[in-house]
């Protein structure tokens, strides 16, 4: 059975890789076979390794992820499910690289193997790149049976306060398109709605494989004219664990584009 193109139709040469990293609690039946119909997925792409840990291997990875803040956060909002994936021994965990890929498979691929280990025994699936938790309800009904790819899923946009007490709109998740995220400081209030959509449009370009250029200046209806796109940061960045695109304002923002 052919597989469904996930194509990336504003590709240009010249990206990073992108880089996956999930994690699938549970004891999962990898034994039986994956249905490339069912789970629309070719299998594993090259440049990613599924480890297994626990309950007899390296057991202390289990308890990696359960902890700190967003395990906190989960605790609170979703008990019934923390409390099933506090019960877990075991998890697989999902990791690498795949070489600047023209097209969208390697993700679609990864997607329906996820799936397959939710109906294989997974409980749930947690994405580090994003600080989610997936329940398995969740999951389907927003990833797996959406019938058309939709970027925003896999990318969050965050609301953090600057120093000077103003928000700083910083997306992630970027990573696993093998693009840079998206940071714009100092927000002025008036632009919010924009700037939000702002966001929104460069997720969408960069997952669909475009490439904005260092400097480039932003155009957009009600942005002020001036804005620019600096590349800044590291894989290494806490903020981002990935490069980050900087949108700095104009010197004088009052006049709209």
């Amino acid at each position: 059975m052919s597989l469904e193109e996930w194509p990336r139709p504003d590709y240009v040469l010249g990206g990073k890789n992108p880089f996956l990293f999930y994690v699938i609690y549970g004891r999962i039946d990898t034994t039986k076979p994956l249905s490339s119909g069912i789970y629309q997925s070719g299998g594993i792409p090259n440049g990613i390794e599924v480890m297994s840990y626990g309950p007899t291997v390296h057991p202390g990875q289990v308890d990696v992820f359960r902890g700190g803040y967003v395990w906190d956060q989960l605790c609170t909002s979703e008990p019934d499910l923390a409390d099933v994936i506090a019960a877990q021994d075991s998890c697989l965990v999902l990791r690498g690289e795949v070489i600047d890929p023209s097209t969208l498979g390697y993700f679609r691929d990864v997607i329906g193997f996820l799936t397959y280990c939710l109906d294989k025994g997974a409980v749930a699936i947690y994405d580090p790149q994003i600080f989610k938790w997936w329940g398995p309800a969740e999951w389907r009904s927003h990833v797996f049976h959406r019938g058309l790819f939709s970027p925003g899923t896999h990318v969050v946009i965050l609301v953090s306060t600057d120093a000077d007490g103003t928000d700083w709109f910083h997306t992630r998740g970027m990573r696993k398109f093998g693009r840079p995220d998206v940071s714009i400081h100092n927000m002025d209030q008036r632009y919010r709605e924009s700037i939000v959509e702002l966001c929104n449009r460069f997720i969408e370009l960069f997952a669909y494989g475009g490439i904005v250029p260092d400097g480039q200046e932003i155009r957009m209806s009600g942005l002020p004219s001036g804005m620019k796109c600096l590349l800044r940061g590291n894989d290494d960045d806490p903020d981002f664990n990935n490069e980050h695109i900087e949108i700095v304002w104009p010197k004088f923002p009052d006049m709209i584009s």
